[in-house]
């Protein structure tokens, strides 16, 4: 897988220095705007003391995000280029963050303890080839009573084409070892700007697998939702911008995004990891 690994990447660093000034308000989040959405503010709505693990956090603004509302925060990124963004994004906005540079599955070897909180949305988990791995991973950061939140767009969205008129399948649906090969010379938050690395390998997880591999892992599910807006945007290119700031297809014929909530055990058995605290 590191040959798929490395390329994925290889495109992140070079979008984290493009998306700052492309996509993403890194000047308004320094004058002290959040990214976080309503979906997952209402999923967490009090982290103040808590401690906070991030998987996949890219430059760090949720991350950051969450650091304002009084959560003790870690996140987690492959891309180093994104890492190194985060943590002078930190120091400017005079926030406390930790940012560790590592491929998730690598991540016990950088990192002991256990959090209040394990959280990662929106794009993340094609990126990774086994579910199964990253639900075990996520679980062992949990402290008992600890909770994971994940918000993630639909799988079930990803099977169409993004045709500008209308909902056309063309993609599959469920989970293959190898991964699907995207050739893409732009971004999402950057259209126009033509990249050098344009390779990208993703791979697709059903909501039933992300929901058994959690289960598997030793999680409790408190909830499931699916929602029929998303936070991008560019989705497909027919959507229209709610009253809330959230974009949908018109009639909402398809859920576009989905959340889970899951909370592991108070009396779950000790992985043998220290306290972070």
């Amino acid at each position: 897988m590191e040959p798929y690994f490395e390329a994925n990447r290889r495109r992140w660093n070079e979008l984290s220095g493009i998306h700052p000034k492309s996509g993403y308000d890194v000047e308004g989040f320094l004058r002290g705007d959040s990214t976080l959405h309503s979906v997952e503010l209402g999923a967490l709505p009090d982290v103040r003391g808590k401690t906070l693990l991030h998987l996949q956090c890219y430059f760090g603004l949720d991350t950051l995000s969450w650091a304002r509302r009084g959560a003790e925060v870690t996140g987690v990124d492959l891309s180093d280029k994104a890492i190194e963004l985060a943590r002078k994004i930190a120091a400017e906005a005079r926030l406390e963050a930790r940012f560790i540079n590592c491929n998730l599955y690598d991540l016990p070897k950088h990192l002991a303890g256990q959090f209040d909180v394990v959280y990662t949305t929106y794009g993340v988990l094609g990126w990774l080839n086994s579910i199964e791995r990253w639900a075990q991973i996520a679980a062992s950061y949990l402290k008992p009573g600890g909770t994971l939140f994940l918000a993630e767009f639909h799988p079930f969205a990803w099977i169409y084409d993004d045709d500008p008129s209308e909902l056309r399948l063309r993609y599959g649906y469920w989970h293959r070892d190898e991964p699907d090969h995207y050739v893409c010379n732009d971004s999402y938050a950057a259209r126009g700007v033509k990249l050098t690395n344009v390779d990208e390998y993703m791979w697709a997880h059903p909501i039933d697998t992300v929901v058994q591999a959690l289960i598997d892992a030793g999680l409790t599910i408190r909830s499931l939702r699916e929602y029929p807006f998303s936070v991008d945007s560019d989705q497909f290119k027919f959507m229209q911008k709610d009253t809330d700031g959230y974009w949908r297809l018109p009639g909402d014929p398809i859920p576009l995004m989905y959340s889970v909530t899951a909370s592991k055990p108070s009396s779950a058995p000790s992985t043998g990891m220290p306290s972070s605290g």
